[in-house]
């Protein structure tokens, strides 16, 4: 089974943020507990009496205005971010990102949190898809995000996905409704965090410090990056990574 861990970086409703991204990491089953124990170490390193207190949300940890950030320097609240990415950039190479951009204004009247994750939901199924005819691995997946307001909206999506299909075919491979878990008892949710801050980071403000550390990570096949989409009507050509690789 594949687990396919998601979270949000930038606002809906937000007008000064061009782009809503959701992202996060495709895991293997049983590569779950390595990629938690490496989170745990970096966690007993920052509070050493209660490591389990400690949850890595990368905006938070940047802006070092909460515990245990307060009194960090830049440079070492900047270091925690780019270990968080480099544990899943260096985890099996089952383990993939996944991450959906939304030009907002290119789509007026759409709710780019729904429009995400219509995309991922695809994307998910077509990855399975492709294990079982590359490697007759018959494999479900499940999708998890962090707790919010789009609990209800995204489920009701879910279930027509499965009933209707998406505007790119149905889905086969997918179980159930999502889940939604509270980002402080996750480890996975947590680094899904994290790629969206370096996702978002990368399309909003051009840093791509974050984004070239898991640029390798994002589903792909022959060249061809399905990992990543950037959904826009912009006039000029985009030469990110996700438009680049379907030219």
């Amino acid at each position: 089974m594949y687990l396919l861990y998601l979270d949000d970086s930038g606002s809906a409703g937000n007008r000064s943020e061009s782009n809503l991204v959701l992202a996060g990491i495709c895991v293997f089953e049983r590569h779950m507990h390595w990629l938690i124990s490496e989170l745990d170490k970096i966690a007993l390193e920052i509070n050493p009496t209660n490591p389990q207190a400690v949850e890595f949300h990368a905006s938070e940890i940047f802006s070092r205005r909460t515990p245990p950030w307060q009194g960090m320097t830049k440079e070492t609240a900047i270091a925690v971010i780019k270990r968080v990415l480099t544990v899943f950039q260096k985890s099996y190479v089952e383990n993939v990102a996944f991450a959906c951009v939304v030009h907002k204004s290119s789509f007026p009247g759409v709710d780019p949190m729904e429009k995400s994750f219509e995309d991922l939901c695809s994307r998910f199924d077509k990855r399975l898809k492709r294990l079982y005819e590359a490697k007759n691995e018959a494999h479900r997946g499940i999708i998890i995000l962090d707790e919010s307001s789009h609990e209800t909206s995204l489920q009701n999506l879910s279930i027509n996905f499965r009933s209707y299909g998406t505007q790119w075919g149905g889905l086969r491979n997918i179980s159930e409704v999502p889940l939604f878990v509270n980002s402080k008892a996750s480890r996975l949710v947590q680094i899904a965090d994290h790629i969206a801050y370096a996702v978002f980071r990368r399309f909003e403000h051009g840093d791509t410090s974050y984004f070239d550390i898991i640029s390798s990570k994002f589903d792909a096949e022959n060249g061809v990056i399905h990992g990543l989409s950037h959904k826009h009507q912009l006039p000029t050509r985009c030469m990110c990574l996700a438009c680049a690789s379907r030219l």
